[in-house]
């Protein structure tokens, strides 16, 4: 994913967090700003742990990085919430 450069973090990132956002339950209390954010720290966490396994994620390609992103930023929300203790709002 370093090889997209900023504006491909913040576009992956952006889609990622609202996507994992929609799938948590946590997007009426996130804007984009904040969706951005969770995208590109769930991109770190994702890969991080896909590296822990031995995964090779910088030659992944887009949809790859995509992915990692998504699955990084949803256990980033499923973090806050267990620290939180907040329920999903439905």
């Amino acid at each position: 994913m370093l090889g997209l450069g900023i504006i491909g973090w913040i576009i992956i990132g952006g889609l990622a967090g609202w996507i994992a956002s929609k799938i948590m339950g946590t997007d009426a209390q996130q804007g984009i700003l904040l969706n951005i954010v969770v995208g590109v720290i769930g991109g770190l966490i994702g890969g991080f742990i896909l590296r822990l396994f031995g995964v090779d994620v910088h030659s992944g390609g887009f949809f790859f990085s995509f992915l990692t992103c998504l699955g990084g930023a949803v256990i980033l929300l499923w973090l806050v919430r267990l620290a939180t203790g907040r329920k999903a709002a439905r």
